[in-house]
């Protein structure tokens, strides 16, 4: 039986016969964590069929049933974090140039992306009469399997995460797990802001013709800006 070490305060790492008892908040670039998270904030509130999904529930339906679907989505990402995280940490391992390609393919999908936003139109329309009457079951169920089964967010977190790695000494799984939950979380804040204020939301966007415009730059901006972070991040 091997008998593992305590304390507080410390993670140890066992990589062989050595073990690494640095605290791991000190091994943790806190600034990349913060501008994933800020990213994270802004592609959220960037206008896009998930979140229109759950401002449409909440204004035909009510607050509880857009929550209710924003818990779907966000469980439907833990199947993506799971799916890149075990994926991607064995291709770092066997390979940097793999890596590197992942990296540079992920950059120029988000480039291509913010040219699709570009390309698209500013506008954001609301059809409130598409919307059918659900229970809160179904509509979670129906906000997982969107998620589960789009293949547009496992290739979206495919491209995101890697150039979040953020610890040399905690492992990429690990990381990948910790960039997972914390997109969960940001976003589900943002979703669930827009659930709950959907009736204010709805109205501002219909009187203020200039806010399309402006979260359409906005999404192009953080396209950009993470598609260049990624290609020269390091490792």
């Amino acid at each position: 039986m091997v008998n593992y070490p305590k304390l507080f305060g410390r993670i140890y790492i066992f990589e062989g016969s050595f073990i690494l008892s640095k605290p791991y908040t000190k091994s943790m670039n806190f600034e990349i964590l913060y501008t994933f998270m800020i990213a994270t904030a802004a592609l959220s509130i960037s206008p896009g069929p998930d979140n229109i999904y759950v401002l449409m529930q909440s204004m035909v339906n009510g607050k509880k049933y857009g929550l209710a679907t924003v818990a779907g989505l966000m469980t439907g990402c833990l199947v993506h974090t799971t799916l890149v995280a075990f994926g991607v940490s064995v291709i770092i391992q066997q390979s940097e140039v793999l890596f590197f390609i992942i990296k540079l393919a992920g950059a120029l999908y988000l480039l291509f992306l913010a040219y699709k936003v570009w390309r698209g139109s500013a506008s954001i329309q609301f059809s409130e009469s598409t919307v059918e009457k659900k229970s809160l079951g179904q509509l979670f169920k129906q906000g997982f399997i969107m998620n589960v089964l789009n293949p547009k967010v496992s290739i979206f977190f495919l491209a995101f995460f890697p150039g979040f790695l953020f610890s040399e000494e905690l492992s990429n799984v690990i990381q990948f797990y910790v960039l997972g939950f914390i997109f969960i979380l940001v976003s589900f804040l943002v979703f669930g802001g827009i659930a709950i204020a959907a009736g204010y939301i709805s109205d501002y966007v219909r009187d203020n013709s200039k806010v399309g415009l402006f979260l359409k730059w906005l999404q192009i901006i953080v396209f950009i800006g993470i598609g260049i972070f990624i290609l020269f991040s390091e490792k």
